[in-house]
């Protein structure tokens, strides 16, 4: 993304550039020492700089890392696998995936009504996809939990079941 963004920023400098030569020009006829365009030329470098910054942050894997979350529903697997072309389409450090919201298979061995059996055969299939896709970038296998995780009770839950259970 942030070469996209440089790649824009560059021709705009470059124009703001010609045209900034030919305001010199005019600038010293009038005997004028800094024109409008200087100031959009710097503004112009200033946000080229800082992208370039973000850019070297984002792409720097002693510093940054991505995790995409991914939920076993094939829209998600799709959407996190498009994704994740676009990450290393612009060199953006992926360090693996979490699979979120796994439905405990005891399930299908109690009483369940037939939308919950069908959702955990839909998600057995779609677990596979996953593995098949992503392999062994799956860093973690997080089950549904009761609600949303929000607060800093539900983010300690979270990470005793990632970090301190071992599945990460």
């Amino acid at each position: 993304m942030a070469k996209v963004y440089d790649e824009w920023i560059n021709r705009i400098t470059k124009l703001r550039e010609e045209m900034r030569e030919h305001e010199e020009m005019v600038a010293r006829i009038k005997r004028q020492k800094v024109t409008e365009e200087d100031q959009i030329l710097n503004e112009l470098l200033y946000i080229k700089n800082r992208i370039n910054q973000s850019s070297r942050i984002l792409t720097d894997r002693e510093k940054t890392a991505f995790f995409f979350v991914v939920v076993p529903e094939e829209m998600i697997i799709l959407d996190t696998e498009k994704a994740a072309q676009l990450f290393a389409k612009f060199d953006v450090p992926i360090a693996g995936y979490v699979v979120n919201r796994v439905l405990p298979p005891e399930l299908a061995r109690q009483d369940i009504p037939p939308y919950l059996q069908n959702r955990l055969k839909m998600q057995s299939r779609y677990l596979d996809e996953i593995k098949k896709t992503f392999g062994g970038q799956v860093v973690a296998y997080v089950p549904e939990l009761e609600r949303d995780v929000t607060g800093l009770r539900m983010i300690e839950k979270l990470a005793d079941i990632m970090y301190v259970d071992g599945k990460a």
